[in-house]
């Protein structure tokens, strides 16, 4: 089992484990598989973070970061629909928290 890692933030909550891979479905039904790096609590608002997941290349290898907004939740309270952030002032704003709460945990130059 993967070691469970704690964010050094209290707005940023952690994957329950490293290396969690999700699929999803774009409008067009085309598949992505993303990386899973935790999420940003920002208001009343939830941003997901992740890292494309390509079978020529490892999670991280692009330098791409993905923000996922947190559209819907299940009845425990997870995430369970996510839109893509296209504002790009709060990507920013979100980013800049995301990249203080995990400064311990991922190096992003």
């Amino acid at each position: 089992m993967a070691e469970i890692r704690e964010g050094s933030a209290p707005n940023f909550a952690p994957p329950v484990e490293e290396g969690m891979v999700f699929e999803f479905e774009d409008e067009k039904g085309e598949l992505s598989q993303l990386e899973f790096l935790g999420l940003i609590l920002h208001g009343e608002q939830r941003y997901g973070f992740f890292f494309p997941v390509d079978e020529n290349e490892q999670a991280g290898d692009s330098g791409e970061v993905l923000i996922l907004e947190v559209t819907d939740v299940d009845e425990d309270g997870q995430p369970s629909e996510f839109e893509l952030l296209d504002d790009e002032e709060i990507a920013a704003e979100i980013y800049d928290e995301f990249r203080e709460a995990t400064k311990d945990l991922y190096d992003f130059e």
